[in-house]
């Protein structure tokens, strides 16, 4: 009988892990759903649905507080050094999915702004970026549930392909902008979009970074390999 409060404690303790866990999977999916939909709303040009995306922002800023709160909760509660990871390790999560959220709604706005010129053929290139980030998103918080570090290093290594493809539209818009000085306004627009989608590939690798650090401590990564080359870009 002596162990049942003990027993109470550390159930309730898991319990709140547990919910921690899910708020966080749930905030994530939210904000890949976002960034899938803005993708959606750039191809149909579509304002209406635009306003939405941006709107629904603000439910994955009132999860991160929530998770918050719930770090807080566990943090009074004396937790050894796993369980301090994994409420570092959570908090840190929580940041990264708020701000692919915010990135999602920046392509949302910046759409509204394109669909007042003529489509470029462009936008195709932004899809595909997109469709890499969203992936990206996705692998990782399933990474994330399960403790998967191996899962987390490839998600890591593969933020490379986001780089290059990147990369690859960055150059392709600068040279239609040097060849037709009217797209400049367009092309700047889907520029930004593209460099937000790039981000959001950046703060994916930073969960499975915290994934590894949640599992394996201090235990160091290899150096990522970086193929982002638009700021060394040059135009022919």
């Amino acid at each position: 009988m002596s162990n049942q409060p003990h027993d109470h404690i550390v159930k309730s303790y898991d319990d709140e892990q547990k919910r921690l866990l899910d708020e966080t999977l749930r905030m994530g999916e939210m904000a890949a759903s976002q960034l899938e939909a803005a993708l959606d709303v750039v191809e149909r040009r579509d304002d209406k649905a635009a306003e939405r995306i941006i709107a629904n922002d603000e439910a994955i800023d009132a999860l991160e507080q929530e998770v918050s709160h719930d770090v807080m909760k566990l943090a009074l509660r004396g937790p050894m050094a796993r369980d301090l990871r994994e409420i570092l390790a959570a908090i840190r999560i929580a940041s990264d999915i708020e701000r692919i959220g915010d990135y999602a709604a920046n392509v949302a706005k910046r759409s509204t702004a394109l669909n007042l010129m003529p489509a470029l053929p462009h936008v195709s290139g932004l899809h595909a970026i997109g469709t890499l980030a969203v992936r990206q998103v996705r692998d990782v918080l399933a990474a994330y549930r399960d403790n998967d570090i191996e899962a987390a290093r490839s998600i890591r290594s593969r933020d490379a392909e986001i780089d290059t493809a990147y990369t690859g539209l960055f150059r392709e818009l600068l040279t239609y902008m040097m060849e037709d000085p009217r797209s400049i306004t367009a092309c700047t627009h889907l520029l930004f979009m593209a460099k937000n989608i790039e981000r959001i590939g950046d703060h994916a690798t930073n969960i499975a970074e915290n994934i590894w650090f949640l599992v394996k401590g201090d235990d160091e990564l290899p150096p990522r390999e970086k193929r982002d080359e638009s700021n060394t870009t040059v135009t022919p």
